[in-house]
């Protein structure tokens, strides 16, 4: 091979960051090569890390293949050890072409590879320019790094560090980067993005850094928001969703849980009545708006009663674009020392909860049936309503706006009307 192929796992961030890691490596220069982001949020993403490296190398033979990502950060011995890896680079050094510049040789140690700082020691995170983020005709900017609470269940402030913002305008600077080579809408995406700006002179907050970008890039035709944490949404933030058109109405929420003993044992610090109380407000405020969230299914300690109500939850916010992940205790984590339930049992709870969450977007789905809605084509056939519901785009033109009539559909997506539309 030639070039530089970068392989991603996990969230937003990391699809933000890859685009950055390729820029840096062919900075320096580097060749015939492959970067694999990994994510550690699961064992089963690091398992599906260590297989993609296998297959790389398989298909690779005279390749670097160079590791990175979260799951190096924690994990470095377990892919340092791998005879198929060639260096290991933590998530501070990944973004930077020295780091590309000073790779070993072939052949060394596995503490020689090892190229993984203190995450915990970073203090900073500083802006990155991309120019496009490859294969995606939605444009994310990382505005917020790093994570300063401690859920018990999670690995991720281990390996991505303290919470750290990106200044204000430097996020301006890469919107209109972005929407300047072709970019409609924009996702704002960190690891915990409604704590933005806590760390930056006069603490602005994430709703007021969308209202910024708004109003100081007025070309962006659709502003949205990746994953936050309702219970730090700020007053702009809900200005932004009762008052601004560009503002998609689509919320992704880390709820985690519908029971509030759960809630606490993975020392979360919202209830399951602010919770529920939040959604009902923003539904207020937009009607049209959809709720996505993550949820975990089979905590340790989880009795029925205690699912169930995590189950009541998902209806009660009516959230439309469940996540559901099987717990996976990880290593170092305060839930990894609590009594677990059989493997067995989680996995069949958690098939429960995909089948109420399959459930509720089918409901979802037939109440957008008849409706007019403009929806963004992405490359694969598919499209997105502003609420961020799937919808069958095939044969229409990638990356175009389209208002499309809402006539049905098949469980999964959305289907329209072929005549009558009008690009944008």
């Amino acid at each position: 091979m030639s070039g530089v192929e970068v392989i991603t796992f996990g969230c937003r961030l990391n699809t933000y960051e890859s685009e950055v890691m390729r820029a840096e490596a062919e900075k320096a220069g580097l060749n015939n090569a492959v970067l694999v982001n990994t994510c550690a949020v699961t064992a089963e993403a690091v398992r599906q890390a260590r297989q993609a490296i296998r297959r790389a190398r398989r298909e690779n033979p005279h390749a670097r293949i160079i590791v990175t990502g979260c799951a190096a950060q924690t994990e470095k011995e377990t892919f340092a050890e791998m005879a198929e890896v060639d260096a290991v680079l933590g998530n501070e050094e990944k973004l930077t072409s020295a780091s590309y510049r000073s790779l070993p040789d072939f052949g060394v140690s596995a503490e020689e590879k090892l190229r993984v700082n203190d995450i915990m020691s970073v203090r900073a995170t500083a802006p990155q320019m991309v120019k496009h983020i490859d294969g995606h005709v939605r444009a994310f900017i990382q505005v917020q790094n790093g994570c300063d609470h401690r859920c018990t269940f999670c690995i991720i402030p281990y390996g991505r560090g303290n919470s750290r913002s990106v200044p204000m305008g430097a996020v301006v600077d890469q919107a209109r980067r972005l929407v300047e080579g072709g970019y409609r809408e924009i996702v704002l995406t960190g690891v915990d993005a409604t704590s933005y700006g806590a760390d930056l002179p006069g603490t602005p907050t994430l709703g007021l850094l969308a209202k910024t970008l708004l109003k100081q890039v007025p070309e962006i035709l659709r502003l949205r928001l990746s994953s936050i944490d309702s219970i730090e949404a700020d007053v702009h933030l809900l200005d932004l969703i009762a008052e601004e058109p560009r503002f998609m109405p689509h919320l992704h929420l880390s709820l985690q849980h519908g029971d509030d003993l759960m809630l606490k044992r993975m020392k979360r610090r919202h209830s399951s009545a602010d919770a529920r109380a939040f959604c009902a407000e923003v539904l207020r405020l937009r009607p049209e708006i959809s709720f996505g969230a993550d949820m975990i299914a089979g905590f340790p300690t989880e009795t029925e009663a205690m699912f169930q109500n995590a189950v009541r939850l998902a209806e009660d916010c009516g959230l439309a674009h469940l996540h559901v992940f099987p717990y996976s205790p990880r290593p170092g984590t305060p839930a990894a020392r609590m009594p677990q339930l059989d493997r067995v049992l989680v996995k069949e709870r958690a098939a429960r909860l995909r089948a109420k969450g399959a459930e509720l977007h089918r409901v979802h789905l037939e109440r957008m049936v008849g409706s007019r809605q403009m929806v963004l084509v992405e490359m694969n056939g598919l499209a997105h309503t502003e609420n961020f519901t799937l919808v069958d785009a095939a044969g229409l033109e990638p990356r175009s706006l389209v208002a499309a009539e809402i006539t049905g559909h098949n469980g999964k997506h959305l289907t329209i009307k072929r005549k009558q539309m009008a690009a944008a």
